[in-house]
């Protein structure tokens, strides 16, 4: 179990300098990560399952390296640890970030938030890292091809008819396929979400959980058009990110996947249930 006396030992083990500190889990924990405050200043990070392993070297490489050239703070990795104590895997201590989740009540003006948002995405795009980490697995193909995701996604729409429009869904699905990507690979953050991003005042002040980024399409962080911003804040976006037809395609795909899955998986999900319907239109 990955729990608050799990990090008192591991990091008593590997850290004494901060044993004194206090542990406590955040507000808002995460699925792939289970994340922890360690006194005030850093957190404590640790994948939840193998699969989500490889995102501990890929943050503390690249992260440092992002920074520099992004408008808000990302996390700084401060320590790597090692298995111990019982946990089997490396994990990660990061300075605190401080801010609100983004929601509906905490952002103010959805509009320019969806603007400063594709600011950022815009400079992380800019990046240059000879194109590495190149998206692949330990990016659960984000930034890749859309087609690694096509029989699930297919037996999502079978497993769901008679609830959503399946005819509808199988042709969004084939246009975002046919919308293939032929761009320069860029970096890209691989979720953006409202609860990977920080705001304060209601303005954008952090994005945090780098675990699913790299190198390629980027067309997989424009899902947030669909799951967080209304319809003026959508078109901001999209305007202020530069997006072509082809590529917002490819959002909405992505976008349609997810939530296919996740409401075949449980289908009391309502919300799943209004963002394939948006996406449908």
């Amino acid at each position: 179990m990955i729990d608050v006396e799990l990090v008192r030992k591991l990091v008593a083990e590997q850290f004494p300098r901060w044993a004194d500190l206090p542990v406590r889990p955040v507000a808002v924990g995460g699925n792939d990560n289970r994340t922890f405050h360690l006194g005030d200043a850093m957190s404590v990070r640790l994948p939840s399952a193998e699969g989500y392993v490889a995102s501990v070297e890929k943050e503390q490489r690249w992260l440092p390296v992002l920074a520099p050239h992004l408008p808000v703070p990302i996390p700084a990795p401060v320590a790597q640890g090692r298995p111990g104590a019982g946990y089997p895997w490396p994990w990660s201590i990061n300075r605190w970030l401080g801010g609100e989740t983004a929601s509906h009540a905490t952002v103010t003006d959805l509009s320019a938030f969806a603007v400063e948002l594709a600011g950022f995405l815009r400079a992380l795009q800019g990046v240059d890292t000879g194109g590495e980490p190149a998206a692949g697995r330990h990016s659960f193909w984000r930034g890749a091809s859309l087609t690694h995701y096509d029989d699930e996604t297919r037996k999502a729409i079978a497993a769901l008819d008679g609830r959503i429009d399946g005819g509808a869904a199988t042709r969004e699905w084939d246009r975002a396929l046919a919308a293939e990507w032929h761009g320069p690979p860029v970096w890209f953050h691989g979720d953006i979400a409202s609860g990977n991003i920080l705001v304060r005042d209601g303005r954008l002040a952090a994005i945090i959980d780098f675990g699913t980024s790299g190198v390629g399409d980027p067309a997989c962080d424009l899902v947030i058009s669909w799951t967080f911003l209304d319809a003026p804040a959508r078109d901001a976006f999209r305007r202020a990110l530069g997006v072509d037809d082809a590529a917002w395609q490819r959002g909405r795909g992505w976008a349609l996947w997810k939530a296919l899955i996740v409401l075949a998986a449980d289908g009391s999900n309502t919300e799943m249930e209004r963002q394939i319907r948006l996406i449908l239109g």
